[in-house]
This record gives structure tokens, C-alpha cells and sequence, in this order.
């Protein structure tokens, strides 16, 4: 069953100098419990056709595939590792001063207000907890500036320069969008849950993530937070292993792709917890092996009724109403049909019917700037990460390969391998 998954990944990555509806390349792991059950990739690291083959130990920045892993450490944090008692509910305001300064936006001042200059940001202060599952459920209300009408224009007004990719704690500083559990909406909710790891713990979250996940499951020499480190500069600036340089398809024009610039700093300040990480998809998978492990009560990292936590929906009405609003609109939930009753759990969006010829109900997933992608399906027992670099997020070709990828993978892949495992 390999070759079916072989033959659609080479189908889509580009042989030559042309890449309209191509990829340059893609790698792909699917995997169980007890490991991988496919690993392959194909195509190339760069445009230029000579350029190095793309492999599952090819390495990108892969944004918001950091929420995962983040996320995962938190729980770790909370269930094996605690001395500083920190639990899900607790208000996290104590913990972390600059979460008891939040305010509440509401709007902007009319003209004819007496009391306020005109397009003044209307904030009142924040009086409700705020915790670490509001945090990881993206429930507590915060947004990311640059892609928020209401904060780029208070951001304008108060003359701030910082921003959510300055990877700062003032960059990440907002007002929120609601009051704590109010609604869903889709901001730097990781970026403070690794702020709060690192108030209680004294760590960095990258310190953090190699002693209590990623070194366990003997992988991380290909993951972390600083590309410098992860894929240091050899001689003449050449990196020493696979660094794949992000793709732009010029989606306005010729539809082609030529060599992008990956919007994130190469040195940040702070470690996001919400985009920093880069990986490659052996790693990634490997993680995602282990989360599996986890649910079956043998993990060597995770409990069970952690992972069962993670796995739970965790949203109620209103912010579930919240989360349809948002998911399909921006691309995020592409892989659920639209309008199918979805939640959200501790880590990734919960399709909560099955996908017909795709993923079973209860499965978790999510993606990062870049178009990769990962799933978790309980039920089936398996979980497929795709990786892959090209820029803007929600490309249609991306999105149609991964969509053919995981309808072999539950045509044919997982009855083979279902059936080898009896």
C-alpha cells in the first residue's frame, strides 16, 4: 500500500522548473502506536530543480504545528511534572502579571462623543479568571493583531510597533476580544501558555520540550525553536542538514512558485509557543506515535487520562457557534465538510461525525501557515502528519493532495494494516 501513497505524493510535486498546481515537495508519515505504519516524500527542497531531495527528515519552520507539541508540554506540566500544583482551571493571573493588566475591547468612539476624540478604542478592564484550558482551547479571548481588524486599529492608535511576529511578550500583549470563555477565536493563546510554563517552571519552553518530550521519544537533534541551532549555517552559509526554504505561489498570476521569505524572526526574543518550532515530519510523527501510546495506557511520556482529557470535547454553545463561524471561513477546518458539528478539545479541532472515506468522530487536528497538516483518530488507532512549505496558507493544491492522501490511507493503507495486525 506504500506505492499508493508514493504514487500521489510524486503526482503533485513539480519535475521540472514548472510549479503551477505543484508542489516543489511534500513528505508524509502515518502512524499507529508501534510506529510508522508509511513514511515517504517526495520532490525538492528548493526551485531549483537540482536542489536536494525533500525527505521526512527535511526540515521547516512549521508555525502553528507548534500548538501541538506546546500544548502537550502544558499537559505534561499539569499531570507528571507539577510541584507548582498548576492545574487547567486556576486563575493564571497571579501567575503571570502582565494577564491581570488585559482589557476588553468593544469598539471605537463616534464622532459626537463628548468625552472620548473620535476612533478612540473603547477598553474596559478584564475582571473574569483566565486559565490554562481557556489558553488551550483558544477560548480566552485573544486574537493576533496583524489579522484583526479591531486590534490593528487600536494598535494604530496607540502607535504600537510591536506585533505578534515580533515574538515579544509586548508583541503578544493585546486587549482581548471578550471576556475569558465568552467564545472561541483564534489568537496567541499558545504564545501565553508557554509564558505560563516558563513563569512556573523557571524553564524555557524549547529547555522544557527536549527533557520531557521530545528527548524521551529519542528524537529533537531535528526540532527546536531557533533555526540556527536546529539547522546551523555550514561553510559559506550553506546548512549542514535538509533546511527547506518556504515557497511563494504567486496565486494572483502565473500560479507559479518562486523562493519566499519565512515570516517569523530568525533569533525571537521568546519562544512562541503558538508558531516557533521547526521540525520535520519523522519528529512530528514520532510525537504523534507517542500521543497514540497514550490513549492505550502505554505511553512513555503522556498518561492516559491526560490524553483522554485532550481528547474530550471541551467547548460549550456559544463558543462552539463561535467556532463555526470562524473555521471554514478561514481554511482552517478545509478537511471537515463544511457545516459538519465540530468542537474543539485540548490541542486541535474535534470533527465530531465521521468523515466519509476519511478520519472517524472524536479525531483531533490541526495545521500551520505553511499548509502542513497533522490528524489524530482514536477510534482507528492511527495518526498522519504532512509536511510540506509553500505559502499563503490554504493552497488548493496542498489541500486536494492531502485530501487524496487520506482517502487512500482509510481505503487501503489502514484495511492492510488492520489486517496484518490480527
Amino acid at each position: 500500500m506504500a506505492e499508493k501513497l508514493d504514487s500521489i505524493l510524486k503526482s503533485y510535486v513539480a519535475d521540472g522548473t514548472a510549479t503551477k498546481d505543484k508542489l516543489l515537495g511534500a513528505a508524509f508519515v502515518v502512524a499507529s502506536k508501534d510506529g510508522p505504519i508509511y513514511q515517504g516524500a517526495a520532490g525538492r527542497t528548493r526551485v531549483d530543480p537540482s536542489s536536494a531531495p525533500f525527505t521526512p527528515r527535511s526540515i521547516t519552520w512549521t508555525a502553528s504545528m507548534t500548538k501541538l507539541l506546546t500544548t502537550t508540554c502544558l499537559m505534561h506540566l499539569v499531570s507528571h511534572n507539577n510541584k507548582h500544583k498548576l492545574t487547567l482551571d486556576e486563575d493564571l493571573r497571579p501567575l503571570v502579571p502582565e494577564l491581570a493588566t488585559l482589557q476588553i475591547i468593544t469598539g471605537f468612539a463616534p464622532a459626537n462623543d463628548p468625552n472620548l476624540k473620535e476612533g478612540e478604542p473603547l477598553l474596559h478592564p478584564n475582571t473574569a479568571p483566565l486559565t490554562l484550558r481557556h489558553l488551550l482551547t483558544h477560548t480566552a479571548g485573544f486574537g493576533i493583531d496583524y489579522g484583526d481588524a479591531d486590534l490593528t486599529r487600536w494598535s494604530q492608535w496607540i502607535g504600537r510597533t510591536a506585533n505578534v511576529g515580533s515574538c515579544t511578550v509586548e508583541g503578544w500583549l493585546t486587549p482581548l476580544k471578550f471576556a475569558p470563555g465568552d467564545g472561541w477565536y483564534y489568537g496567541t493563546n499558545l504564545d501565553w501558555a508557554g509564558q505560563v510554563l516558563e513563569r512556573v517552571t523557571g524553564m524555557r519552553l524549547g529547555e522544557y520540550m527536549a527533557e520531557y518530550l521530545l528527548g524521551p521519544l529519542g528524537v529533537g537533534e531535528d526540532t527546536g525553536f531557533f533555526v540556527d541551532r536546529v539547522v546551523p549555517p555550514g561553510e559559506g552559509g550553506k546548512r549542514e542538514r535538509q533546511y527547506v526554504p518556504v515557497a511563494q505561489r504567486d496565486v494572483e498570476g502565473t500560479g507559479e512558485l518562486s523562493e519566499g521569505v519565512v515570516p517569523f524572526p530568525v533569533e525571537p526574543v521568546c519562544e512562541s509557543g503558538g508558531a516557533g518550532v521547526y521540525t520535520c515530519a519523522a519528529d512530528y510523527g514520532r510525537v504523534v506515535q507517542e500521543l497514540l501510546r497514550g490513549l492505550k495506557g502505554e505511553g512513555e511520556v503522556m498518561k492516559r487520562e491526560t490524553l483522554e482529557e485532550m481528547f474530550r470535547p471541551q467547548l460549550d454553545a456559544k463558543q462552539t457557534e463561535c467556532l463555526r463561524e470562524i473555521i471554514w471561513a478561514f481554511g482552517s477546518g478545509a478537511e471537515i465538510p463544511e457545516g459538519a458539528p465540530v468542537d474543539h478539545g485540548i490541542g486541535g479541532l474535534m470533527n465530531l461525525e465521521d468523515v466519509d472515506g476519511k478520519r472517524r468522530k472524536g479525531s483531533l487536528m490541526w495545521s500551520g501557515m505553511c499548509n502542513s497538516r497533522w490528524w489524530m483518530d482514536p477510534e482507528t488507532g492511527i495518526g498522519g502528519v504532512m509536511i510540506v512549505n509553500v505559502l499563503p496558507y490554504g493552497d488548493a493544491t496542498v489541500l486536494k493532495m492531502y485530501d487524496e492522501l487520506e482517502r487512500a490511507v482509510y481505503g487501503e493503507l489502514v484495511p492492510a494494516w488492520q489486517a496484518s495486525s490480527k
